[in-house]
């Protein structure tokens, strides 16, 4: 029994337009914040007065209050601090011109804002995209969320990207409800890997959330939320303006760089407005291993759920009841390509892949697509398992999956990321 009274409690003060932040490293630590009184909100979602939050190893947490408030933490987080200065009120005002062009686009039945945040890596991307998306339901809208930020994979798992209806504000310790996303495998962590095949699904997720804009009428006028990447020089900086192009942005927010915010008004139509935007003292920048790290974790909680444990099933699948590719071959040199194909064409074509011991840990994307007359690359995927066994006698592999035998599909796309079962 742990004894309730040994846990370390902190009351903090906090006034108008200020923010507690915290963070927790230590592995095995939990902290637990109450709002005692007054009105606070992580991330856009409000706290509930007197009701306890628990946030786990690995946590970065704002808590911003706009009229004043007293918060009670529990525990030992590594850093906590109240801090005055706060770009919050620049991301409200931000989100208040998002929502008198939402207005407009509800009076005239018109296409709401398309807006997209963008920035270098660890400037606060993804809680900026989820700050405004809890702003915008909070006020009764229904925007898209559209993740293209293939090394977090905030909507599916990592190597993927994917778009979502937000309906609801996302819980306080968690990320948004995902309920059927619409989900594209890649197979990489970093864009970098297959160019070429980034800009086909980019142009893919494009064609699909638009036209879902036009059949919801809810969703038309309240727009799209996008997060992108945090590669923003040369090929990263040309996927950002590809976005632009396929998703007809109309505003970017551009975090914490000058440079890239110059670089956007000089190359984007003038029709786009352009805003600069300074990230959060709060944001803290990751090393390798701590974003290596944080992509297991993602991957895990597909698995087995962050806070409801989820149970997912192991089974045997027989190879001659599947299909495995992937996606893109090593470039020939021009002088062994048939005559008329580009290079280009090899990085989004379908190589067959034989079940074997190298499929050991890897993610394998279950495709929609029924047969290879379809075009698998850019059909959807149903979701994802991970090889846990190879047995090469009885020609099976043994599988992690959410769901119980058989696979909704025969058609699996092998990804680079791997997974080590530990439970």
């Amino acid at each position: 029994m742990s004894d309730d009274k040994a846990i370390p409690k902190t009351d903090y003060k906090l006034e108008a337009d200020s923010e507690l932040r915290f963070e927790i490293e230590n592995k095995n630590e939990k902290v637990t914040v109450v709002l005692l009184n007054g009105l606070a909100e992580l991330f856009g979602t409000e706290l509930v007065v007197k009701k306890p939050y628990d946030f786990f190893t690995g946590a970065k947490v704002a808590i911003f209050t706009y009229h004043g408030c007293t918060i009670e933490l529990r525990g030992k987080p590594d850093v906590a601090y109240v801090a005055k200065e706060t770009p919050m009120v620049m991301y409200l005002n931000a989100n208040s011109a998002l929502e008198h062009l939402r207005n407009k686009a509800e009076q005239e039945d018109a296409q709401g804002p398309i807006a997209m945040v963008v920035g270098p890596m660890d400037v606060g991307k993804t809680t900026l995209c989820r700050i405004f998306l809890n702003y915008a339901v909070r006020l009764g809208r229904r925007p898209i969320y559209v993740d293209l930020d293939v090394g977090q994979g905030g909507i599916a798992i990592p190597g993927t990207i994917g778009a979502l209806l937000v309906e609801r504000p996302a819980p306080v310790a968690e990320g948004f409800s995902q309920q059927a996303p619409l989900v594209y495998h890649y197979g990489h962590s970093s864009p970098s890997s297959n160019s070429t095949f980034y800009d086909v699904l980019i142009s893919k997720l494009a064609e699909t959330t638009l036209e879902r804009l036009q059949a919801n009428k809810k969703a038309k006028s309240s727009g799209m939320i996008i997060n992108t990447c945090g590669w923003v020089k040369g090929s990263g900086y040309s996927h950002i303006l590809h976005t632009v192009e396929a998703f007809e942005v109309s505003a970017i927010f551009v975090l914490d760089q000058e440079r890239l915010y110059n670089e956007l008004l000089r190359d984007v139509k003038s029709t786009v407005q352009v805003v600069f935007l300074p990230k959060s003292g709060g944001v803290v920048e990751r090393t390798k291993s701590q974003r290596t790290e944080a992509r297991d974790q993602r991957i895990r909680e597909y698995f087995y759920g962050s806070k409801m444990p989820l149970f997912p099933h192991s089974f045997d699948v027989k190879f001659s009841d599947i299909k495995i590719f992937k996606v893109g071959s090593p470039p020939l040199p021009a002088s062994c390509l048939p005559l008329g194909m580009k290079a280009e064409d090899n990085y989004t074509k379908l190589v067959s892949v034989q079940p074997g011991p190298q499929l050991l840990h890897h993610i394998l994307a279950v495709s929609f697509a029924e047969s290879t007359d379809e075009n698998v690359i850019q059909t959807n995927v149903a979701g994802f398992i991970c090889v846990t066994n190879v047995n090469m006698e009885k020609q099976v592999l043994t599988v992690l999956s959410p769901q119980p035998r058989p696979l909704p599909q025969t058609i699996l796309l092998v990804s680079d990321l791997q997974f080590m079962d530990s439970h």
